[in-house]
């Protein structure tokens, strides 16, 4: 049986985040992938410049399209864009029988703006209670909590706070940290603490779609949740080590590694 993954997420035209990570982060799993656009950037490695929100109703005719005819065995959200996206996204949401891992993206690795106030709020009330998994990292943490996140403590606060938003787990990423990073694991079974190392390197554009996209198609493939996890970090560290340098910005990392 061929496993089958599915990403709901916006398009970057340079190759390094998104979608485009997204399928290339899946194939690598040996993953068959399937891409549900929700909006157009213009982008680089150096700035985004534009971007455009498709409808809603086009949105939810894709995930339609896919979920009747190859439907996946775990399903990520990316960014979405609009309070109407999400609300479409978070009712089809309600009937999937397979985990959604959602990344709860609200600004580009360049500083953009991708979701503003009421789709915040619409992430909050209406898609992250249909999470599977939540992978915020520790700004977007900041904004869904309120609280300011400096220690390790503070991160395992912070992410059994967000669970109280109805999410089944949550992956606390804490790269933001001044030490070596630590992501943290709140779910049903408890806390786990994934350790990681610091690696200098400007090229780290799409981190967070990668390690998302790598959970899933770990998911996908049937392991658990701890053990998608501990390869998707993996995948993700030894992609920014073997970055292959593309960009006058924050470069893409090497999607050509094998998970």
């Amino acid at each position: 049986m061929t496993a089958v993954a599915l990403t709901i997420a916006g398009s970057d035209p340079s190759g390094g985040a998104g979608i485009q990570a997204d399928l290339k982060t899946f194939y690598r799993f040996g993953v068959y992938g399937e891409a549900v656009i929700t909006l157009i950037t213009v982008q680089n490695t150096q700035a985004v410049s534009r971007v455009e929100v498709l409808p809603s109703d086009l949105v939810r005719q894709q995930i339609e399209a896919v979920m009747s005819d190859i439907p996946p065995q775990a399903v990520k959200t990316g960014a979405l864009g609009s309070a109407e996206n999400l609300q479409a996204v978070a009712e089809i949401a309600r009937s999937f029988p397979i985990p959604l891992v959602v990344d709860p993206v609200m600004v580009s690795k360049h500083g953009a703006r991708l979701l503003g106030p009421e789709a915040e709020r619409t992430l909050k009330d209406r898609l992250i209670p249909r999470a599977f998994l939540l992978t915020p990292n520790i700004p977007e943490a900041e904004a869904l909590t309120g609280l300011s996140i400096k220690t390790e403590d503070d991160m395992a606060h912070a992410a059994s706070r967000i669970c109280d938003l109805g999410c089944q787990a949550v992956l606390l990423k804490g790269g933001h940290l001044a030490c070596d990073p630590i992501d943290i694991l709140v779910s049903p079974t408890g806390t786990t603490f994934f350790r990681g190392r610091r690696i200098s390197s400007r090229h780290i554009h799409g981190t967070g779609c990668t390690l998302s996209a790598a959970i899933v198609a770990g998911l996908a493939l049937g392991f658990d949740l701890p053990e998608a996890i501990r390869g998707a970090k993996s995948f993700v560290e030894a992609a920014i080590e073997d970055a292959p340098g593309l960009g006058r910005g924050c470069g893409p990392l090497n999607h050509l590694r094998k998970g």
